[in-house]
């Protein structure tokens, strides 16, 4: 093998290991507890616009919808804020201190149609969300930490209502605003591949967001 041959195979050696390790962490970088703060900037309003999110996914009064991968709960309250009283959230995370910091953010905000669901540590694919019950589900900065995405869509998928939506929420590899590194983002069209593996067909792909992309999933 000549010195070229046997660079240029050094080098696609090199980039098959990074992208079979990176593959194998896939859904091993759950965020940290303890750095909820670095979800929290003032700013984020302004740049995740969650009030057209939701537009998009049509969660308006008496919807009932999921918020998976829940986190902190930022997104949660204002689903719970839009959905009023008539509607229900469903609040899901598979790590108990998010939940704990969920029930602690609900209830010094005063809503009461919050509902809490740990996520199975026996199979994260599975949220443990009702069947044919939802309106919309949303997966916000949180699908690069799911390990068996075509498991865990399908679930959501059988979760839906007939005309109900999944929306999910990246940053782009593009780089820019306050999102994770490069290597932790998924492309838009791999979770769109992913979904359709999972028997769930693109709705649309909005492009109001500044450095994400929504993409709405249906069955």
């Amino acid at each position: 093998m000549s010195r070229v041959r046997f660079v240029l195979a050094a080098m696609l050696a090199c980039v098959v290991a990074t992208t079979i390790a990176a593959q194998q962490d896939r859904g091993r970088r759950l965020f940290k507890p303890e750095e909820l703060g670095e979800l929290e900037g003032p700013d984020r309003d302004a740049w995740q616009k969650p009030d057209l999110i939701m537009d998009a996914l049509r969660i308006g009064d008496g919807s009932v919808v999921a918020d998976v991968g829940a986190g902190g709960g930022w997104f949660t309250v204002r689903l719970a804020k839009r959905v009023g009283p008539n509607g229900k959230v469903y609040a899901e995370d598979i790590q108990p201190e998010m939940l704990a910091a969920i029930r602690r953010r609900v209830l010094r905000e005063g809503f009461s149609n919050v509902l809490y669901v740990q996520g199975k540590t026996a199979d994260p694919s599975d949220p443990g969300l009702p069947a044919d019950a939802l309106d919309a589900v949303l997966i916000v900065d949180a699908y690069h930490e799911i390990a068996n995405p075509v498991n865990l869509l399908q679930h959501l998928g059988a979760s839906l209502k007939p005309a109900g939506r999944i929306g999910i929420v990246g940053f782009t590899l593009e780089g820019g605003g306050p999102g994770p590194a490069l290597n932790q983002r998924v492309d838009a069209q791999k979770v769109i591949d992913e979904a359709a593996q999972a028997g769930l067909r693109l709705v649309s792909r909005e492009t109001f967001l500044d450095f994400q992309y929504l993409l709405i999933l249906g069955r």
